[in-house]
C-alpha cells in the first residue's frame, strides 16, 4: 500500500498523470493497481495498492520498472516535482488472500517512508 502526499494543491494534477500514465505503464510492467483512493480528510494525499505474488517477483518487476526508460525519461520528471511525501507500507497477507488476478498470497515484505524536501 502506497500513500502520497502531494505538494498543496496540487492533487486533481497529479491524479490525472496517474491515471492516464502512471497506471498504465505499472500495469504494463506487469504490477497490478488499485487506486488511486482519495482521502477523505486530506486535499493532498491519496492511496493506491499493487500486488506481487511473491518477494522475488516484486524485486524483479520493481528494478525492470523504476530502472527502465519509461520510469526514467518519461514518468520520473512529472511525478517527484509533484510530491511531498510518500510512505509505501509492505503487507504480507495470509494465503487464503485472493489477489486482484484471483492467485492466492500476497507477499510483500518491508516499510519505507521518504521525504521530499
Amino acid at each position: 500500500m502506497r500513500k502520497y502526499t502531494v505538494k498543496a494543491g496540487q492533487r486533481d494534477k497529479f491524479i490525472a498523470f496517474f491515471e492516464s500514465r502512471a497506471v498504465p505503464a505499472l500495469r504494463t510492467a506487469g504490477m497490478p493497481v488499485l487506486g488511486p483512493l482519495l482521502d477523505i480528510e486530506d486535499p493532498d494525499v491519496f492511496y493506491w495498492l499493487r500486488v506481487f505474488s511473491s518477494l522475488e517477483e516484486r524485486d524483479k518487476i520493481k528494478a525492470a520498472f523504476y530502472d527502465g526508460a519509461v520510469w526514467k525519461e518519461e514518468l520520473e520528471a512529472v511525478a517527484m516535482p509533484m510530491l511531498a511525501d510518500t510512505i509505501a507500507a509492505a503487507t504480507v497477507a495470509p494465503n487464503e488472500f485472493v489477489n486482484f488476478d484471483g492467485t492466492k498470497g500476497l507477499r510483500i515484505s518491508s516499510l519505507a517512508t521518504i521525504r521530499k524536501d
